[in-house]
């Protein structure tokens, strides 16, 4: 064994979820069409118009009852409306049947097709949580970001689940709304929130907007910046403004041949703050933290808090992203054993590796190609799970020793805007340097 592995094996032993013989949860793609055009979806730009439609059929879902006994959640979505498959009441009934006692099944939904009937045939199938979309308690901003959909819709089909839930005797049954969080939306969640609480609902997802395409980067509420680094950069220009001394000067001097006393202040400020970012393990994009919009991060904490606080009245579960990077990143899809399953059968690690599409969510081009390790109508997944490269791509994640690209001072760089991954710059043959789920910017149903 050698060093890697053997460090790896010290805090990630074998009865982890990670390397269980069996995934803990599968999230699989019931669908990848959809009746809606939303703003900020993958399928609207240029890529993820190459996501090939289909509808996961029964044969396939067969392929994976082997993993059901022992799993711990089912997520029955992915790029496409789940409700449009008129099989998903068969998967969800098969799934409860075979999977253990405590386990959940569930599925996101825009929620138009959730009538009445609909809605009583799938808590009569055993669904456990059905989480609607919500991205605006204001019906103008609602049908500008849900092209298609209207307010009212999502209020019939909270009723529809309400009324459901009474007349087949599930009180167990949650009912939750995720929010995705732009600049046009942000000041809404609050009231978002109130208003969903009257509906029943008690949980609820908020994300930050994944930019799929360059103009939507303007929308994004979230900062590229570490949260280290911001508390690290602040501190420091406390520090030089109570000697009069602004370091935002930095590159303004930094190459003056001569200069002032005042100058080669600045220059050692700085160079001690880089110094105290190394000893930490803090990466500085210092062009960045020039030009960071601290107002917009303090109005980003601060509604956030006041969403916090109407979840803790109304007694919601609240999971809130980060409203800048985390600087110690954590892979819950890997820790936590969970796998992706296609609609047509490719078995695949992450969200970020799904499918084709183009990503801005590190401010600049990142290509993203989907990542298989096989196709569970050929290979079984637990086949495909056990397999030496799908328990190397494990164990490699989780060691966490791979780039952070969103700070990086030479991003973008050919590595990570080629056609096709190879390697970063690390010589990881992942590519999770550029993943902002790690960092707690993006959140899904999990």
């Amino acid at each position: 064994m050698n060093n890697n592995a053997a460090a790896l094996s010290e805090f990630m032993p074998d009865n982890e979820p990670a390397f269980l013989e069996y995934p803990s949860k599968l999230f699989v793609e019931t669908t990848s069409r959809c009746n809606l055009n939303c703003v900020m979806c993958m399928k609207q730009n240029a890529d993820g118009s190459r996501v090939e439609d289909g509808d996961l059929d029964v044969a396939t879902f067969s392929q994976l009852e082997p993993a059901l006994p022992n799993l711990e959640a089912l997520v029955l979505n992915g790029v496409g409306e789940p409700l449009i498959n008129t099989r998903l009441e068969h998967f969800i009934t098969r799934a409860k049947k075979l999977m253990p006692v405590g386990s959940w099944v569930g599925f996101q939904s825009n929620g138009l097709l959730l009538s009445h009937l609909r809605a009583v045939s799938l808590l009569e199938a055993g669904v456990d949580r059905i989480c609607l979309s919500m991205d605006g308690v204001d019906a103008d901003t609602f049908s500008s970001i849900r092209s298609g959909s209207q307010l009212v819709d999502l209020e019939h089909a909270l009723n529809a689940l309400g009324a459901a839930k009474v007349a087949c005797r599930r009180p167990d049954m949650e009912i939750g709304v995720e929010f995705v969080v732009m600049r046009d939306n942000l000041r809404q969640l609050p009231a978002a929130l109130s208003w969903a609480s009257e509906f029943g609902v008690s949980f609820a997802l908020v994300s930050h907007l994944h930019p799929f395409d360059e103009p939507h980067l303007s929308q994004c509420s979230y900062d590229l910046s570490s949260d280290e680094s911001i508390s690290l950069f602040q501190s420091w220009m406390s520090k030089a403004e109570l000697k009069g001394i602004d370091i935002r000067r930095y590159f303004e001097v930094l190459w003056n041949y001569k200069k002032t006393e005042e100058e080669r202040t600045i220059i050692e400020y700085v160079a001690a703050m880089k110094s105290d970012a190394q000893q930490r393990g803090v990466t500085l994009d210092l062009k960045r933290l020039f030009s960071l919009d601290t107002a917009r991060i303090h109005e980003s904490q601060e509604i956030f808090e006041e969403a916090a606080q109407v979840a803790r009245r109304t007694g919601i579960e609240l999971k809130l992203p980060e409203v800048a990077r985390r600087e110690s990143r954590v892979c819950s899809f890997i820790e936590k054993g969970s796998a992706f399953i296609s609609w047509d059968g490719g078995m695949h690690p992450c969200y970020h590796l799904w499918h084709h599409c183009r990503s801005f969510a590190n401010g600049w081009l990142h290509p993203v190609q989907p990542w298989s390790f096989g196709n569970v109508k050929d290979k079984g997944v637990l086949g495909i799970w056990n397999s030496p490269p799908f328990r190397r791509y494990r164990e490699n994640v989780l060691r966490h020793d791979y780039p952070s690209c969103a700070e990086c001072n030479t991003s973008p760089c050919d590595l990570m805007q080629a056609d096709r991954f190879d390697v970063d710059c690390y010589v990881n043959s992942e590519p999770c340097g550029s993943c902002l789920w790690s960092s707690g910017v993006f959140r899904c149903l999990d």
